[in-house]
């Protein structure tokens, strides 16, 4: 199989206009991200940074799982993928709800992406212990799991009791929508052996790393190492590897346009993350207006994803 590929909304990318994310311009984005072919449309959260880390290089963001309703709404094809829904901020009780309505309304195209987290200010905006993240991400995993598989769902949480409750209509996808695990520890890639059906790691430097609470994995060699460790963990846990998907970002996935990029040593990269072991991987285009969003979308379509097709 060849590899896939995501776009994420320029939201992200430092002077992305407010076109982008207006109704007309997120419509026509989508729609041109589909017509391209990109697989997959994703959108990331942070719902209440600092000002003092979006001075130092934070970006906005819209609510992922809105954002993704929407696209729902303009598009057929192209999946939906939250990038990345941060499990602990939330009741994971009212975040399967939304889950299930925006699976309903794609007719199952959601792909769940869920993390850890790692802004301790956020964390303390939104009132919930930072120190508790890994056990409420546990906590919130097992629910998206488990919550449609019976007629009811009952356990006792950390912060919460549910005694026989129902969440109804559930998604279309069964038991659940594919949930993919960010992060690079060997933490994430237990969790996602033990009940994921994807890994998103992120090639990233010693210094972002540490930004972003993770572990440095800065090239395809790591990248290969990583996705040997998931296969076997996944081995063990009595699972096909060829079933998780792992879909990689890196310093590649932002793209620039015409002479300025070199679609070849792209294409290039792409072939070495494949041969890694990747299946997925994020793009990101220029976003300072709306027809240069579009144009990278063609752009790419025609100088990658054709391609990759082709071959």
């Amino acid at each position: 199989m060849g590899l896939r590929f995501t776009i994420e909304h320029p939201l992200g990318r430092p002077g992305c206009s407010p076109e982008l994310y207006r109704r007309e311009g997120m419509a026509a984005f989508a729609s041109a991200a589909e017509n391209a072919g990109f697989d997959a449309i994703a959108f990331t959260e942070h719902p209440a940074p600092s000002l003092k880390w979006l001075s130092a290089g934070g970006h906005e963001s819209l609510d992922p799982l809105a954002a993704l309703a929407f696209a729902a709404a303009v598009t057929k094809r192209i999946r939906l993928l939250s990038y990345l829904l941060v499990l602990p901020y939330r009741n994971p009780l009212l975040v399967a709800k939304t889950i299930a309505t925006v699976d309903l309304l794609s007719d199952g195209r959601l792909t769940v992406g869920v993390g850890v987290g790692y802004l301790k200010t956020e964390f303390a905006a939104l009132g919930v212990d930072f120190e508790e993240r890994g056990a409420l991400f546990d906590e919130g995993l097992s629910v998206l799991r488990n919550l449609w598989v019976a007629d009811s769902f009952s356990t006792e949480g950390r912060h919460f009791t549910a005694r026989g409750q129902v969440s109804a209509p559930g998604p279309v996808q069964r038991p659940h929508p594919p949930i993919w695990i960010g992060g690079n520890s060997r933490a994430t890639r237990r969790r996602v052996a033990r009940a994921g059906e994807g890994w998103m790691p992120l090639l990233i430097s010693d210094e972002m790393a540490a930004t972003t609470r993770t572990e440095a994995m800065s090239g395809t060699a790591a990248l290969k190492m990583g996705i040997a460790d998931l296969q076997a963990l996944l081995v063990d846990a009595g699972r096909d590897p060829s079933s998780v998907a792992v879909q990689v970002k890196s310093r590649h996935s932002d793209i620039l346009l015409h002479r300025e990029y070199s679609w070849e040593r792209h294409h290039q990269f792409m072939e070495e993350l494949a041969a890694a072991g990747a299946t997925d991987v994020v793009v990101r285009t220029p976003g300072h207006s709306l027809n240069e969003a579009v144009e990278g979308l063609e752009e790419y379509g025609q100088c990658v994803i054709a391609r990759w097709r082709r071959s």
